[in-house]
């Protein structure tokens, strides 16, 4: 070594953890045993990493180690321990989508995912928690059981990323990959206090990542996306940039520019705002958070109003519903008359609709900063029991109704966190803009996300 890394390294973000092991400031074995080490002390706590390959992870690291001394090109990731949401399929390392049926499925092809991270040099070392069939606002299945959120246990982390969201806000790892299909990434972002980002639908391959049992045709050709959570927001950058783009096989998706967007002068951005949204319940301490957010974006220059699209929210809302019916009971006849091919033909007419009204928003604005969510970390209950917003009890899935319409209408959002509520709790601003911006909206949440405290370490952990 030609230099020592004094910094605990299991809160190194990704970025610096790569740069660190290839200019030899750390070594990749030394920050792996510390990695296994924390997880060791604090997985137990939260239960976010619900396989680990703990031998595999120390030999990937030599192995990095190895390629550093003798000075081989080496990837963006390379030697960092990472985690994957136990959807995406990893060679030789167990994937069940929470499904006891799937418990010891082992599948023996990488996801398009898991292969694209390891090429960067990335060393995937276990898998964390999700519901059964990524379908829940918490994360619990009945064979790994509960996840905890990091800020308090007995709070949910969110779903159906919540393994991944808690596995790196607490630090077991700098960055996990998940996936979106109602808010999947965004909310738990927001719950643990990470940044984590959906990109434009169609962006990045969903091959070998599950939005169904393995066994099933695919279902979902709309709403599923897949994308990074991490500490900062260069780690989604550099994430999106390694996962998206063809890959030959989702035949959903094209080829896509994944250069690096400059980060805009604040001077330069025009930032739309909403507290809340029409007919949507939003905690008092989110709404003002969102509202005191957009007061220091106007402070440092950039143009500021609350502003959002004039069409029917509450149609919207109830078209992403319709969609998540479709494709969650397409294989479980019999059908009913509202899912015939006329209906879900009309359906995408509509939905092109919302999509153009959101389009024409963003002609005026570069991003539009909102709530990620209805309220902060809950208490752990029942799936559908009501959720308390400011003390009124409120429908269980009303929680994804400030997330799941950009899973409808396919615009990239990201999330990161902009405060703590009264109990202490994280805040993070969902922040959308146009479709396929996906990198200039990046690069404008890194300016944006200055004026915050960014990652702040969960008490206790």
């Amino acid at each position: 070594m030609t230099a020592t890394l004094t910094t605990d390294t299991t809160f190194l973000t990704a970025t610096h953890l790569a740069a660190a092991i290839r200019g030899k400031k750390v070594s990749a074995s030394e920050a792996m045993d510390a990695q296994l080490e924390r997880i060791a002390a604090v997985n137990p706590l939260i239960n976010a990493i619900i396989t680990l390959d703990a031998e595999a992870a120390r030999a990937g690291a030599r192995a990095a180690d190895e390629a550093v001394a003798r000075g081989a090109a080496v990837g963006p990731l390379h030697g960092v321990p990472v985690t994957l949401k136990d959807g995406h399929a990893t060679a030789g390392m167990r994937t069940t989508v929470g499904l006891t049926a799937w418990a010891d499925h082992v599948p023996t092809v990488d996801s398009t995912i898991a292969a694209r991270l390891r090429k960067a040099g990335a060393i995937i070392i276990g898998k964390t928690n999700v519901p059964p069939r990524l379908r829940d606002l918490q994360t619990f299945n009945p064979i790994f059981g509960r996840t905890g959120n990091p800020w308090d246990v007995t709070r949910a982390p969110g779903g159906s990323s919540g393994g991944a969201a808690a596995a790196v806000a607490a630090g077991l790892a700098p960055l996990d990959i998940g996936s979106d299909a109602g808010g999947s990434i965004r909310v738990p972002a927001h719950l643990c206090g990470i940044y984590g980002f959906k990109p434009t639908q169609s962006t990045v391959p969903i091959t070998g990542s599950y939005a169904d049992p393995p066994d099933m045709p695919r279902s979902f050709r709309l709403l599923f996306d897949i994308g990074p959570l991490a500490r900062d927001v260069d780690d989604l950058i550099l994430a999106h940039r390694i996962i998206a783009g063809a890959d030959g096989l989702d035949s959903e998706v094209p080829p896509v520019a994944t250069d690096e967007a400059p980060e805009p002068p604040l001077s330069r951005l025009r930032v739309a705002f909403a507290p809340e949204f029409p007919g949507v319940p939003t905690a008092r301490d989110i709404a003002d958070a969102i509202a005191g957010f957009a007061g220091a974006i106007d402070v440092a220059g950039a143009r500021v109003g609350e502003a959002l699209p004039s069409h029917d929210f509450a149609a919207e809302r109830a078209l992403f519903s319709d969609f998540i019916t479709w494709y969650s009971q397409a294989f479980q006849p019999p059908l009913q008359d509202s899912q015939t091919l006329a209906a879900y033909l009309e359906a995408l007419n509509r939905r092109d609709e919302f999509i153009q009204a959101w389009e024409r928003f963003f002609d005026d604005w570069d991003v539009l900063v909102c709530p990620a969510m209805m309220c902060t970390a809950f208490k752990h209950r029942e799936t559908g029991a009501p959720i308390p917003v400011d003390g009124v009890e409120t429908p269980y899935w009303t929680a994804l109704s400030h997330v799941c319409r950009f899973n409808l209408t396919g615009h990239p959002a990201a999330v990161i966190p902009i405060g703590l509520d009264r109990d202490g709790l994280p805040i993070g601003a969902q922040l959308v803009g146009r479709r396929h911006s996906d990198l200039k909206l990046l690069a404008a949440a890194k300016a944006l996300a200055k004026l915050t405290d960014g990652f702040v370490r969960p008490r206790g952990l």
